[in-house]
């Protein structure tokens, strides 16, 4: 009988511990945090302001707006562009013409108001190698000074070039950044890759 009483304990006991076993197994689960969303990079007030007819130009800014928690803007041309005014194959198109002419500044439809941010991302896709002139025509009705400007670009194969270079030399002031280039395909941990390694802030 002691021998049966000892078997039966041991099965109780054994019992016992599953069920401690499972109970704290399960505590343990109900505490878990949940997965954590990419945190704002941190650079003061942003704003994303950006030219695109495509719209390859404007999923970057969409992106770079919401890494930062800035605000995103889309320019307007008074003109809206038709396909035919961006025919590459058109040496008369709308585009080719005012890219190759220094005093073209096509109008903005709407009125963009930079006040009170200290941080201004521009965007443009390339047109025929340089930003489109409808830029020219922002960054010289717009006082960037005591700003840091950030410039990007989208386009199918030519770099950044001297983008930046000119839309800087027509500008009203600001601390420009080396502009950056990329493709329409750019994924988002790029994107955030080259926000946080600007040096104006680090992530949250």
């Amino acid at each position: 009988m002691s021998r049966i009483a000892a078997a039966v304990g041991l099965v109780a006991l054994a019992a016992v511990l599953a069920i401690a076993v499972a109970v704290v197994m399960s505590d343990s689960g109900s505490h878990q945090e949940p997965p954590q969303k990419d945190e704002p990079v941190q650079i003061g007030k942003a704003a994303v302001v950006c030219f695109s007819e495509t719209g390859n130009t404007e999923r970057i800014a969409r992106e770079i707006a919401g890494i930062v928690g800035g605000d995103f803007v889309k320019i307007l041309p008074e003109v809206p562009y038709t396909a035919a005014d961006r025919d590459y194959s058109d040496s008369g198109c709308r585009a080719r013409l005012e890219q190759n002419d220094p005093a073209a500044r096509p109008a903005i439809a709407n009125d963009v108001d930079l006040s009170g941010y200290s941080t201004v991302f521009l965007g443009y896709p390339i047109w025929f190698g340089d930003s489109p002139k409808i830029m020219w025509t922002f960054v010289e009705t717009h006082r960037l000074e005591g700003k840091t400007v950030v410039p990007f670009c989208t386009s199918g194969s030519s770099g950044v070039g001297s983008s930046d270079d000119h839309l800087e030399a027509v500008s009203e002031g600001g601390a420009w950044l080396d502009g950056k280039r990329f493709s329409s395909s750019a994924s988002s941990s790029e994107i955030r890759s080259w926000v946080s390694g600007l040096g104006l802030g680090a992530a949250a």
